[in-house]
């Protein structure tokens, strides 16, 4: 049997209305999206912590690197105030000119010095070197002589990395990590509890006063 649709002259058939989101709908988007923000920069922030913190205090004595802040600007524009250095052990017979080493100078204070060396004297099993900031007029007025049997030269430099741990060492950063990031947590596990979808309940009939479709016999 062959259906067709019944038309009915002089009536035009309703044009389609396009269908926007609701504004619950953008609501809800805009919730997800930021509670998703929130969790990638949290995640993100522990990430961080995390990688400082192996790096700064796990691996020096793992890997026996040691890393120092840069004070001044004598080594300017290679090493800057604020940059980190990242040094490593090397045999006091295998130091040279040019190398940039992390030392005790033999002053009364034997602050520590990371300085390029400009001269390297050697009797017998006695290492001696002289040392020059590359921004100062002039060598370092000391010659240092290496009391172990090994230097630490520097290998790598980490900008500005110096300023941030100074910062989060600063008792106000302190106070908002200690008391900051859990309140930070327990916010958003809060909002997460809250924000969980309730199951809309299944309708067992028909909306008095809604009329059913009519059939049309063909």
């Amino acid at each position: 049997m062959t259906t067709h649709t019944q038309s009915y002259p002089g009536r035009r058939r309703a044009a389609a209305t396009p269908s926007y989101p609701s504004t619950a709908a953008v609501t809800r988007a805009a919730k997800a999206a930021a509670k998703l923000a929130g969790r990638v920069l949290m995640v993100g922030i522990m990430v961080v912590a995390a990688a400082a913190f192996l790096f700064l205090a796990v691996g020096p004595r793992v890997f026996g690197y040691q890393t120092s802040t840069m004070l001044t600007g004598s080594m300017s524009p290679l090493i800057n105030p604020g940059d980190v250095v990242v040094s490593v052990p090397t045999p006091v017979t295998d130091l040279k000119v040019g190398d940039i080493v992390t030392y005790h100078i033999p002053v009364e204070d034997q602050r520590i010095e990371t300085h390029r060396v400009t001269d390297v004297t050697r009797a017998g099993a006695s290492t001696t070197i002289q040392t020059k900031g590359d921004a100062n007029n002039g060598a370092d007025p000391w010659n240092a002589t290496m009391a172990d049997d090994h230097a630490f030269t520097t290998v790598a430099v980490i900008p500005h990395l110096g300023d941030a741990i100074r910062a989060l060492r600063s008792p106000v950063v302190g106070k908002v990590l200690l008391y900051g990031a859990p309140a930070v947590l327990v916010l958003l596990l809060l909002t997460s509890i809250w924000s969980k979808p309730t199951e809309p309940k299944e309708s067992t009939g028909s909306t008095p006063g809604t009329a059913l479709p009519a059939t049309i016999p063909s």
